[in-house]
């Protein structure tokens, strides 16, 4: 467009410039990580963050797991086939857990905080369908050096136990109080547990070696000591985590020589007996990697990165594997209570896997229980028992075919 002035002459006419459309800036969604197999019984979805820890509660009715999105969840196990999966939430304020435990009674939880690398208490009372979780006045203080690598309450409900990435572990009484401090001397820990019968507490690292004490108490209670009670000698390469069966008399071991182990520590160290070794494997994983054994002591679990391989316990034989079960390196694995699930997490999602290796060592146990049984009640009741455990078996079969 041209505009007359004065002079005469002709100049280009102011024009407006369009001004561009601004768009909005759209929140992209994380893509969630799809995962189906024929065994997977159910995925529980209710965080917004990764989970980071996993526990049954000793009864097990529950299962806690805690992310960083600030809030730790509890549910039900009696949900697991269902199509819902209720759980009820405890927030964590200003801080996110990075693991949590059950008490023996299941009527409180403890966690490690993230940022403040405290133990805080949380009560839990039933009201009703629900609990309602509070806090205890004040947290642990502060006393590790290094990142709190893992913690756990004693069954007995006497002591609890935190282990830093040092080699520092720590006995502490239920009020706060530190019992006694363990020294490892593994150069760096890698993995450290109270074991399910709360006697015993041990650890790995850099060192090709698992370490037990036991955590001694008098007659009426009171703290004694810190023992030194045997060592799992026999890997070549650092142990990268253990696990016991839930009598403590089974342990295994995977290791970054590229073994796992399985052990007999039904033993009389104090007459220093040692732990004897019942077999080795191959292992062809990667790190990170995870073991977990099953409470019968009959199925042995280990994750690589994010997948899963199922072994037999009683042979060492493979039974079954899962890959890329999580969208992430699996952070938490576990077998419930009563021997029919194993759960992994590892992004947002706890994954609910079928035991369907226990189910078939369960019921070859039982029938060579069967052949040497003399008395007819006993007959009568393994057969039940074989009965129940195939048709619980063929069920799961037949949704996987």
């Amino acid at each position: 467009m041209l505009k007359k002035v004065a002079n005469g002459q002709a100049v280009p006419g102011k024009q407006t410039a369009k001004k561009p459309k601004q768009q909005k800036l759209r929140k992209e969604k994380v893509q969630q990580h799809t995962f189906t197999h024929p065994l997977l019984a159910s995925a529980l979805k209710a965080h917004s963050g990764n989970v980071t820890c996993l526990d049954f509660s000793s009864n097990g009715k529950y299962l806690a797991s805690c992310s960083d999105d600030r809030t730790v969840r509890i549910w039900s196990t009696k949900d697991f086939l269902e199509r819902e999966h209720r759980c009820m939430r405890a927030n964590m304020e200003y801080d996110h857990a990075t693991h949590v435990r059950f008490s023996p009674d299941g009527r409180a939880f403890i966690v490690c905080l993230a940022n403040g690398e405290a133990i805080r208490v949380f009560k839990m009372t039933k009201k009703e369908d629900t609990f309602i979780f509070s806090p205890a006045h004040d947290d642990f203080p502060k006393k590790h050096k290094a990142t709190i690598i893992n913690i756990g309450i004693a069954e007995t409900g006497k002591f609890i136990m935190t282990a830093s990435s040092d080699t520092s572990i720590l006995i502490w009484d239920l009020k706060g109080e530190v019992l006694a401090s363990i020294n490892t001397n593994q150069v760096k820990n890698a993995y450290a547990a109270v074991s399910p019968c709360g006697r015993f507490v041990a650890s790995c690292g850099f060192t090709p070696d698992v370490k037990v004490w036991e955590v001694c108490f008098s007659k009426s209670g009171t703290f004694r000591e810190v023992c030194r009670a045997f060592e799992l000698k026999g890997h070549s390469a650092g142990v990268c985590g253990f696990a016991f069966s839930n009598d403590s008399r089974r342990m295994a071991t995977v290791s970054k020589d590229g073994t796992w182990k399985l052990w007999n520590t039904d033993v009389e160290y104090k007459k220093q007996q040692d732990p004897y070794l019942m077999y080795t494997r191959k292992w062809s994983g990667r790190e990170p990697c995870r073991i977990a054994l099953s409470p019968d002591a009959r199925v042995v679990a280990i994750s690589s990165v994010s997948d899963i391989t199922v072994y037999n316990a009683q042979t060492g034989e493979k039974e079954e594997e899962f890959r890329s079960v999580h969208g992430q390196v699996i952070s938490d694995l576990a077998f419930d209570t009563n021997n029919k699930f194993l759960v992994s997490t590892g992004d947002r999602a706890i994954r609910v896997f079928h035991n369907t290796a226990g189910y078939r060592a369960a019921i070859a146990d039982m029938k060579d229980m069967l052949k040497k049984a003399t008395n007819k009640g006993t007959k009568d009741r393994l057969q039940q028992q074989i009965k129940d455990s195939q048709s619980a078996l063929d069920t799961i079969c037949r949704q996987r075919n």
